[in-house]
């Protein structure tokens, strides 16, 4: 076992001790998730809270620390269930970054690799490790999938794609993700062997190369490798086919309170979603060969390096700033629970003046494109444009600005940048540690009277 996983995991046994003696109640979606998995605990597997909106995972889970280590279903053993998941996180995204890198993992699983550890410190999933939240463990299944998927074993990863979705509806689309991501790399890669013929490929260039013209060719492209694919698509559509019957019989994707999640076209979400990864993710994204200069420079290149780039540059903007007029939603939670950091960004920067949510629009197009550029620099054109894709799929239909739903897609976004300098993964550790010392610390020793206490 390395001494950074050691350190990692006193770390995070020492927060929850810390956090169990001062918030010995359960807080916020607490009081719904806890009573739920004691009553599964007692097995009244026909009791349910309707206002409970996620499938059963958690709680099965939590049945089964009992029954194999004889837990205790009490708050502090509850909130151990998702902290055990937060000590495996760098486990699971040891081998994810493997997989991206391909090389071999570390020959003992207990020592994970330094960018695993830092990214296991990334605020959304490393608070939520300590509450008993379904975040952290649906995190480490969807990373389980990508593994097993980009292992060649699609019958594991359709299965654990399957438990996935146990915890939150949208897996399903990143259990796709899985298997479209693990083709996109073993198209990329296969190498003929010697008594093969020579087999179709694949248009999928360097995405910093690419240009408009190699999607059409990507897509000619296609019909040559689905008979090499669609086989191991096999599991996969098999889960795909129970989910859809769990719609069917539930009469939509939502279970319990399904007033408060209606499915909405929320396209700004997209955006928002970009601004987060920059606020975040700042250290790994300027830290490419060229530096900020360089970045910026690609940037301008890209958007007004010739009259039809800066056409399309102008017509881009113009449909973002109808999407902001059209689809920004103001939120009865976002607008009225000032627990949460949220509240105030939406108060205090986008409802500061009538303007202020057109002003952003630039500064989003900016970050998506440093995003798109840094991965490029090292992914596929469709594996770089994968992610976003599937990204918006999930976010598209959801009303909420919930920083818990970008958890996945950040880290899968961050994850496909495998060549990070030294400093820059320091920066990056540094920049979590502040933010979780901060966050952290005013949750369990500021709370407000009146209020509560405050979280993501």
């Amino acid at each position: 076992m390395s001494v950074s996983y050691i350190a990692y995991c006193g770390l995070c046994v020492s927060v929850l001790k810390e956090l169990n003696n001062i918030l010995d109640e359960p807080y916020m979606d607490e009081p719904f998730h806890i009573p739920q998995a004691q009553a599964y605990c007692r097995g009244e597997y026909d009791y349910w809270d309707p206002k409970i909106t996620t499938p059963p995972g958690l709680y099965i889970m939590s049945v089964l620390f009992k029954r194999v280590f004889m837990f205790k279903c009490s708050l502090p053993m509850l909130r151990l269930t998702t902290t055990l998941a937060l000590l495996a996180l760098p486990i699971a995204l040891t081998r994810l970054s493997c997989f991206y890198r391909r090389i071999r993992p570390p020959a003992s699983i207990l020592a994970p690799t330094s960018d695993a550890i830092v990214l296991s410190l990334f605020p959304i999933a490393w608070f939520f490790g300590f509450l008993y939240y379904t975040e952290v463990p649906s995190l480490i299944f969807v990373v389980a999938t990508i593994v097993a998927a980009g292992d060649d074993r699609h019958w594991l990863a359709g299965l654990l794609g399957l438990m996935s979705c146990t915890f939150r509806q949208t897996n399903i689309i990143w259990t796709l993700y899985a298997y479209v991501t693990s083709q996109l790399i073993y198209l990329r890669y296969r190498r003929p062997g010697p008594d093969s013929q020579v087999q179709n490929k694949l248009h999928d260039p360097p995405a910093d190369q690419a240009r408009i013209v190699d999607l059409y060719k990507s897509v000619l492209s296609l019909p040559g490798v689905l008979p090499d694919i669609l086989p191991d698509f096999v599991p996969y559509a098999l889960v795909l086919a129970v989910f859809a019957s769990f719609v069917a019989w539930n009469g939509g994707i939502v279970l319990g309170d399904k007033s408060n999640h209606i499915p909405v076209l929320h396209v700004p979400q997209f955006y928002y979603f970009f601004a987060f990864s920059t606020a975040f993710g700042w250290p790994v994204l300027i830290s490419g060969t060229d530096g900020i200069p360089g970045l910026l420079r690609k940037i301008w290149v890209r958007t007004f390096g010739s009259p039809i780039r800066s056409l399309i540059t102008a017509v881009i903007l113009a449909v973002m700033l109808i999407t902001v007029n059209l689809y920004t939603i103001h939120h009865p939670f976002l607008l009225s629970d000032n627990r949460h950091y949220t509240f105030y960004v939406w108060h205090r920067i986008y409802m500061f003046h009538w303007l202020a949510p057109y002003a952003l629009v630039p500064a989003y197009f900016v970050c998506a494109w440093a995003w798109f550029l840094r991965v490029g620099n090292e992914q596929s054109m469709l594996q770089t444009i994968a992610l976003p894709t599937f990204t918006l799929v999930t976010l598209l239909p959801t009303p909420l600005l919930e920083p818990r739903y970008f958890l996945i897609p950040y880290l899968l976004l961050r994850m496909q940048i495998v060549n990070v300098p030294s400093w820059a993964l320091v920066l990056e550790g540094v920049w979590y540690v502040v933010i979780n010392i901060v966050t952290m610390g005013v949750f369990l020793y500021i709370p407000r009277e009146g209020v509560g206490r405050f979280m993501w």
